[in-house]
């Protein structure tokens, strides 16, 4: 009976060491605190967004991803708020790259 029951607590263990190591945070994802870190550089872009009388921080949208990546993308009225939202978004601390896939719709 004690083999019965060690060998139930070894698979018990097994499957809890698999399914925790299974929801651990993989390759290419971010950790909880990168995820809070780009929480706070995405507010602080559509802050400086919706401060800029140049754009429209309702048609603009922000995600930030791994590595301080910021991507833009919605719509914009002129090249131009194009570009200042893109520039507003570089001068943001923690900002390591600006990808700008807004859509100029006139």
């Amino acid at each position: 009976m004690k083999i019965a029951r060690q060998i139930a607590f070894s698979v018990v263990a097994g499957l809890a060491t698999i399914t925790l190591v299974g929801c651990s945070v993989a390759n290419k994802q971010e950790s909880v605190g990168e995820y809070v870190d780009g929480s706070v550089v995405t507010a602080q872009v559509k802050a400086k967004l919706a401060n800029d009388p140049d754009t429209s921080a309702l048609d603009i949208n922000v995600k930030t991803i791994q590595g301080g990546i910021v991507q833009l993308s919605g719509f914009a009225k002129s090249q131009h708020e194009k570009n200042r939202a893109a520039e507003l978004a570089r001068t943001v601390k923690g900002v390591t790259e600006v990808r700008n896939n807004i859509t100029v719709v006139p």
